[in-house]
This record gives structure tokens, sequence and C-alpha cells, in this order.
């Protein structure tokens, strides 16, 4: 049975520096809400990547998932607005996937962005 040649240590290395950096390049995430730091107040613009209002029948908050440059960042919309200091979002029903707006509200530990502590929070469409 024939062996193959054995490579030089050098290119060996080489080789196997090569495999690590492409693999890196290829498997690093794309940026997420935890750049926003949990306590904070934030602002984020982007186009609607999905809704989901589903949790306001029993009393959680609906989501509304935003494409911007933190990358995806989830907006949680909460059932009872009149414990909320925000006004509520005008007609959620009709948010749809692409449409842009802007968010404004506190980050949570878990890096959403809750839409309800100040008058100032909300969820409006961009203009």
């Amino acid at each position: 049975m024939k062996t193959l040649p054995r490579l030089p240590a050098a290119r060996r290395l080489a080789t196997l520096a090569a495999t690590v950096l492409l693999a890196a390049c290829t498997t690093t995430p794309p940026a997420t809400s935890a750049t926003l730091a949990a306590g904070q107040q934030a602002t984020v613009d982007g186009s609607i990547v999905s809704v989901d209002t589903t949790p306001w029948t029993y009393d959680g908050s609906a989501v509304v998932r935003i494409a911007g440059a933190n990358g995806e960042v989830e907006v949680h919309l909460p059932a009872r607005w009149n414990l909320c200091k925000a006004p509520p979002p005008e007609d959620v029903q009709a948010l749809k996937s692409g449409d842009r707006v802007q968010a404004t509200g506190t980050v949570s530990e878990d890096g959403a962005l809750v839409v309800c502590e100040r008058a100032e929070h909300g969820l409006r469409r961009a203009r």
C-alpha cells in the first residue's frame, strides 16, 4: 500500500490557519439586538420582518420583529395599553412585512425593545 507524502510543518500550519480563517468568516452571525444594552432607552428604525399578535389573546405582548442597523430586534407591544404611559400604536393589525417603522422604548434583559414605559415610547410608521 502506497502512502502519500507528508507536507512540511509550515505548510500544514498555513493550511490549518487558512481553514480556521475561512470557517470564522462563514459562521459569523449577523449583528443582533445584543448591541443594545438592557435598561437603556433606544430607537430602532427598520423594516418589519414579522408581526405576531397571538400573545394578546392571553395578556401577553405582541411581538413585531424589525430588521434594522442592529440586526433583527423584537419590539414588544403590551396587551394592556391602559397600563402604559405610551400611546398605543395605530392599527397594529394592518402592519405587514416590509413596512418601514420606528420603535422607541426600553431595552429588556433579552435585548427586546418594550414600548410602554414613557410617553415618548411607541411604534410608528416611518415617514
